[in-house]
């Protein structure tokens, strides 16, 4: 554990972490947001768990995050720092939240140990995120933390033959505002 909040904590990811990561890669109901087209072997999920760990070298990140409840911890998702760029100090994030423990603020309580991370201890200028015009519980959750709708990209995501717009939020380090 290394940042923790309440009974949130996040974490490296581990080898005995690859069946969750598995089966949260593989459901289909998250490929539209995600972008994934083709199923993740378990052989890919460890490669990438075992390859995983060093951001500067990867350009990304992935980060367990652990549910503690009566001395019981369980991982109730993950979140995805992806597209570092430490020249330009920015990078992407992306949050999955297993569906039985959604609409509890574990997303808001990530959020805030992520952003606290990336400001505080990579020292990012800004974070951001791409949202779907369609997934309203990430606008709200992003919009309720202050991050600003900063580009619509039209007709940007397929599904089922049919055009969605992506939108663009973008979060300044606080430290670095005027």
């Amino acid at each position: 554990m290394f940042l923790r909040k309440g009974n949130i904590s996040l974490r490296a990811v581990e080898p005995s972490d690859a069946h969750n990561i598995y089966m949260w890669e593989n459901d289909m109901h998250v490929w539209k947001v995600s972008d994934t087209i083709a199923p993740y072997s378990m052989f890919q999920i460890e490669q990438f768990i075992l390859n995983g760990g060093d951001i500067f070298a990867n350009k990304q990140l992935r980060i367990m995050i652990d549910l503690n409840e009566d001395d019981v911890v369980r991982s109730i998702g993950s979140v995805d720092i992806y597209d570092f760029d430490p020249m330009h100090k920015r990078a992407g994030i992306g949050i999955y939240i297993e569906d039985k423990f959604r609409s509890n603020g574990f997303a808001n309580i990530t959020l805030e140990l992520v952003e606290n991370y990336a400001f505080n201890i990579l020292d990012l200028h800004q974070i951001y995120c791409l949202i779907s015009v369609e997934n309203f519980q990430s606008k709200k959750l992003f919009e309720g933390r202050n991050y600003l709708h900063t580009g619509t990209r039209k007709d940007w995501l397929k599904n089922n033959n049919t055009y969605t717009d992506q939108l663009q939020y973008q979060l300044i380090n606080p430290l670095h505002l005027k």
